[in-house]
C-alpha cells in the first residue's frame, strides 16, 4: 500500500514537472513580449533622444508635457469621439451580429455545413487590412469601381467616396462587422454547443418555440461569455483599428474629420514631427483610460451578480 502510494506521489510529481516545462514557452514570450516592453513607458515623461537614448534622455519640462499635448491639439474632441463613438458601435453591433451567427450555426443541421459555414467565415478574419483596403478600392473606386458603374448603370452621377465624408462611417461599421465577426462568432458557438441539451429538450416539452428557446435557454447561457468578450472589448475602447482608418481610406486627408482616430493622429503627428515622447504618452493615456474602464464596469458586473464578474 506504502509502495503505491509512493509511485503515485512520484507520478503526481513527473506530471506536475511536465506541466511547469510546458508552461516556459508561453511564460518567456509573456515576459518578453508584454513586460520587458513596459520599461519603455518612461519614454512618455522624457524628451527622447536618439543619441542619448531611452533612460540617457532628459525628462520632460513639465514632467506631463507630453500627455498634455493630446489634449492641447485643435483636433482633440474630434479624434476621441471618433475613437469612443466608432468602438461602442463596434462592440455593440459586432456582438449582436455575433451571437446572431453563433445561434443559427447551432440550429444548423448537418455536421459538415456547420464544418464549412465555420470555415467560411473566418475567411475575413484572416485577410490582411491592406488587401481589404484594395478590395473597398475595387468597390468604391471613382474610375473603375464597381459601385460607380452600378449608379451609373442606373442613370446616376460617379461619387468620390474618397473625398467624400458622408459615407465612411457606414463603410468603417460594414467592413469591421465583416472582417470581425467570424472569430466572435466561432468563441460564442463553442460556447452554445456546451449548454445541455436537456433544457432544449425541457423547454420544447413546456410548449416553447425556437424563439423562446433562445430568449429563456440560449441567451442565458451565453451570460458569461457575453460579459467576458465585452469586458475584453472596453479594454481597448481608446484604441483603434490603425489598418482600418488609415489604409482602407487610402490615406486621404480630406475625409480626416471622419477618419482620424488617436492612432492615427499619433502616427501623423510622429511621422512628421518625430516625437516619440508624446506618442508613447497617447499610448499611455489609452491602456490607463482602457484599464479604468475595465475595472470599473467588472465593479458594476460583480455587484449585480459576482459569479458573472471577470474578477
Amino acid at each position: 500500500m506504502q509502495k503505491r502510494k509512493n509511485k503515485n506521489k512520484a507520478a503526481h510529481r513527473i506530471m506536475t514537472l511536465e506541466l511547469y516545462l510546458m508552461m516556459i514557452p508561453g511564460l518567456l514570450y509573456l515576459i518578453i513580449n508584454n513586460y520587458i516592453p513596459m520599461g519603455g513607458l518612461v519614454i512618455a515623461f522624457k524628451q527622447f533622444n536618439y543619441q542619448q537614448g531611452i533612460f540617457g534622455s532628459a525628462w520632460k519640462d513639465p514632467l506631463i508635457g507630453n500627455f498634455t499635448y493630446l489634449f492641447k491639439t485643435q483636433d482633440a474632441v474630434n479624434i476621441i469621439r471618433n475613437t469612443l463613438a466608432y468602438n461602442i458601435t463596434f462592440i455593440v453591433l459586432g456582438q449582436i451580429l455575433a451571437i446572431t451567427i453563433a445561434i443559427m450555426l447551432n440550429f444548423m443541421r448537418g455536421t459538415k455545413n456547420k464544418k464549412i459555414y465555420q470555415t467560411v467565415i473566418l475567411i475575413p478574419y484572416l485577410i490582411s487590412m491592406i488587401v481589404v483596403a484594395y478590395i473597398v478600392f475595387g468597390f468604391l473606386s471613382t474610375e473603375t469601381g464597381l459601385v460607380n458603374k452600378m449608379i451609373v448603370a442606373a442613370g446616376g452621377k460617379k461619387i468620390n467616396f474618397y473625398s467624400t465624408k458622408t459615407y465612411w462611417p457606414l463603410i468603417f461599421i460594414v467592413i469591421h462587422l465583416w472582417k470581425g465577426f467570424g472569430y466572435s462568432s466561432i468563441i460564442y458557438y463553442a460556447t452554445v454547443i456546451g449548454i445541455d441539451s436537456a433544457l432544449y429538450e425541457a423547454a420544447a416539452i413546456d410548449g416553447a418555440n425556437v424563439p423562446q428557446q433562445i430568449w429563456h435557454v440560449t441567451l442565458p447561457g451565453l451570460k458569461n461569455t457575453i460579459i467576458t468578450l465585452v469586458l475584453m472589448s472596453l479594454g481597448g475602447i481608446m484604441y483603434s483599428d490603425f489598418g482600418l482608418f488609415y489604409q482602407v481610406p487610402m490615406r486621404s486627408t480630406i475625409i480626416s474629420d471622419v477618419t482620424d482616430t488617436i492612432d492615427v493622429f499619433v502616427f501623423r503627428a510622429l511621422t512628421s514631427m518625430n516625437d516619440v515622447g508624446r506618442s508613447s504618452a497617447a499610448g499611455f493615456i489609452q491602456s490607463i483610460v482602457g484599464f479604468l474602464l475595465v475595472v470599473s464596469v467588472n465593479l458594476i458586473v460583480r455587484k449585480i451578480d459576482k459569479e458573472s464578474a471577470l474578477f
